[in-house]
């Protein structure tokens, strides 16, 4: 019976003091969580995007006097550094994640271009495919797997869109004018659409190019761009509508275009509704490209008076510029963002 007794004691004191520590253990597994929250979300910031800058440079010689590199540098101007060194017609117009994607005459002849593809360093350079290439900007979809670019088959269907499959090569085309020009597409974010620079002559030129959409086989193009009809610069040799590029985040598409005396950026809508000057900047504005998040623009600028080409980062939520090239170079352009992992 003592013994009973001292049992039912000896339980009693123990719900007593679970009573009490239960709310101990409450608040540890709360400060627990948070803290697990904490570090998720510290992890989250680790992961920020970082990014590098490729653009091609003019670096002429007595022996080549059309030798175009492809450089990168750092977003801060930092280790800038050639990273094709071959004497070649090497530009890029791309980059997905970390992988560079350049035209090159390298194999074939003079300005017959085919398309190649290298890492953040120069290394791992590949031929991605056998068709030939016009000058011209290109996008990807589908995890990198697939890129619209614009080509030919024929002297006779030059400027022509195609899809290429990275991992084999192969391609199939999606327009077929031999007449008109198609250039500089670039998939909408989810792939199924395409904005490109279009011309419906190229041999005429009284007729500008104007930014197109269409469904990604080619079909139900619609005009978005308008050039002004009272510009003074309707009938001048500059970009009426220069290659698009599609900022996922934001939603809009921006191109180049001379207006008011000066090459600026613009944007418009997918639907073509909106059109406006998107930037501000003293110095001309030319091919420029988004971070894939939605952060910075990087743009070619220059002086018109000295024609010296630079490359510009800015801060698209503060709107802060900053020019992260020297002037060792006359032509720095194009430029495109490379992810770092």
């Amino acid at each position: 019976m003592v013994m009973l007794i001292k049992l039912y004691i000896c339980q009693l004191s123990f719900n007593r003091c679970m009573k009490k520590l239960i709310p101990f253990f409450i608040i540890i597994v709360v400060l627990a969580s948070c803290g697990g929250k904490k570090q998720a979300e510290n992890k989250t910031e680790k992961k920020e995007k970082k990014y590098k800058i490729a653009y091609n440079v003019w670096v002429p010689d007595t022996v080549n006097p059309d030798d175009y590199e492809i450089f990168t540098v750092n977003m801060d101007g930092s280790d800038s550094k050639n990273i094709t060194n071959h004497k070649d017609v090497a530009w890029t117009y791309f980059a997905y994640e970390d992988k560079i994607y350049f035209i090159s005459d390298r194999d074939t002849l003079y300005r017959h271009y085919l398309l190649y593809s290298m890492d953040i360093n120069g290394g791992n350079k590949k031929k991605v495919t056998d068709l030939r290439l016009e000058d011209s900007w290109m996008s990807a979809r589908n995890g990198g797997k697939e890129m619209v670019v614009s080509g030919r088959i024929d002297k006779k269907a030059r400027f022509q869109l195609f899809i290429i499959n990275t991992e084999n090569g192969s391609y199939k085309q999606i327009t077929n004018d031999t007449i008109a020009a198609f250039r500089d597409p670039v998939f909408s974010p989810d792939g199924k659409q395409i904005v490109c620079a279009y011309q419906k002559d190229r041999n005429d030129q009284t007729q500008h190019e104007e930014l197109y959409i269409m469904n990604d086989d080619g079909t139900n193009m619609v005009q978005l761009t308008h050039y002004p009809e009272n510009d003074s610069g309707l009938f001048t040799f500059h970009y009426k509508a220069g290659p698009p590029k599609w900022n996922a985040k934001e939603n809009f598409i921006t191109y180049h275009s001379y207006q008011n005396g000066k090459n600026s950026i613009y944007a418009v809508t997918p639907d073509g509704k909106k059109q406006w000057k998107l930037t501000d900047v003293k110095l001309d504005e030319g091919w420029h490209d988004w971070s894939s998040d939605g952060k910075w623009l990087t743009m070619d600028l220059f002086d018109p008076a000295t024609k010296k080409y630079r490359i510009g980062v800015m801060n698209w939520q503060t709107k802060e510029l900053n020019i992260i090239t020297d002037t060792t170079y006359t032509y720095q352009q194009a430029p495109v963002f490379v992810e770092v992992f």
